[in-house]
């Protein structure tokens, strides 16, 4: 028998979430995101229906535009302990099955499995979500978690789909290497600048000139990515969160850096309040901005000592906006901060 990993996707999971309560909105587009206002600025879409997709609405758009695109679908608030709910559902369903479970969030999860015929189980782990929540889900096949995740989005929606290195380079090669997990356009585009444009070409790269274009880590973890290596573990432990983040689209344009800077304080207290209530410390320091343009940037700095200090985490995010331009109005501000590692209590 064969080692498999399964990558199980809940399919547009917050709107299916919705049409548990919904079920007269099947077959319609459904938005969903903010207070479900689309004449309200400042909102963003978080999840649309394939409905919805055909119409070209997607997850960041504005509400607004998402109004412009799709003015007769309809529109929906955020529900997160609606969501945290059936989520839970979900993962209980998935811990029945007696497998190895890692949850990766909301709506996805990896389960673990030694069998001759994976694609039988994976149906048999559809038909078990759908019985017993409602929800339909897409499932990747793979020989490792990376494989698995990419397949599913093949499967999608509520299928299954194999993906191996057997067929990897087959299906990924001629694939522009913005396909690949962890590749956005601004990677895709620099690769670009080197002559590199499909998965094929990234995974056939020299590993020293990748190593000197990005640096001696994430050089060879891109070209690993486009050769289809990953993990071959399930982490079966309780998952933790590893960061904390708030952010805070404002109803009026941040105009200088002094109104940045108070705001980026006000946001540092409330992760810091988040932290301190769960009795973890913070060891780095992240900031998000959003232009009027809708360009969205992060840097990110490692304190030099853990922390739950708000002086300490608001002084490292506003010293992090040296790293960034701030030529136009700012829109969206976030202070995300990574959780220094539980120790263990033995």
């Amino acid at each position: 028998m064969t080692e498999w990993f399964l990558h199980v996707d809940l399919d547009q999971f917050q709107v299916s979430a919705e049409l548990l309560r919904r079920p007269e909105l099947r077959g319609r587009p459904v938005v969903v995101g903010g207070d479900g206002d689309p004449t309200r600025a400042r909102q963003v879409v978080t999840c649309a229906s394939y409905e919805a997709r055909a119409l070209g609405v997607r997850a960041g758009l504005p509400m607004r535009a998402a109004a412009r695109k799709a003015p007769d679908a309809v529109y929906l608030p955020l529900d997160l302990a609606h969501y945290e709910v059936i989520s839970e559902q979900v993962m209980s369903t998935l811990r029945g099955t007696g497998r190895p479970l890692e949850v990766w969030g909301w709506d996805e999860a990896f389960l673990g499995l030694v069998a001759d015929d994976p694609e039988a189980f994976a149906r048999s782990v559809q038909a078990l979500v759908l019985d017993g929540t409602g929800l339909p889900c897409s499932i990747g096949v793979g020989d490792n978690k990376l494989r698995a995740k990419v397949g599913t989005g093949f499967g999608k929606p509520a299928g299954v789909y194999r993906l191996t290195a057997d067929n990897w380079m087959a299906v990924m090669g001629d694939r522009p290497v913005r396909a690949l997990w962890g590749v956005g356009a601004r990677g895709a585009a620099r690769f670009a600048e080197h002559g590199i444009r499909t998965v094929a070409e990234l995974a056939a790269a020299d590993p020293a000139d990748l190593a000197r274009w990005w640096g001696p880590t994430t050089g060879p973890r891109y070209r690993a990515l486009a050769r289809g290596e990953g993990e071959t573990t399930i982490r079966t432990e309780p998952w933790i969160a590893r960061s904390r983040s708030h952010q805070t689209t404002y109803p009026d344009d941040l105009l200088t850096r002094a109104e940045i800077e108070r705001e980026l304080r006000v946001l540092a207290a409330a992760v810091v309040a988040d932290v301190v209530a769960e009795g973890r410390v913070i060891s780095k320091v992240a900031v998000i901005v959003r232009n009027t343009s809708f360009f969205t940037e992060s840097h990110i700095r490692t304190l030099p000592a853990p922390t739950t200090t708000v002086g300490d985490v608001a002084d490292a995010a506003v010293a992090l906006l040296d790293k960034f331009e701030l030529r136009r109005p700012t829109r969206l501000l976030g202070v995300r901060v990574d959780l220094a590692p539980i120790p263990d209590s033995a």
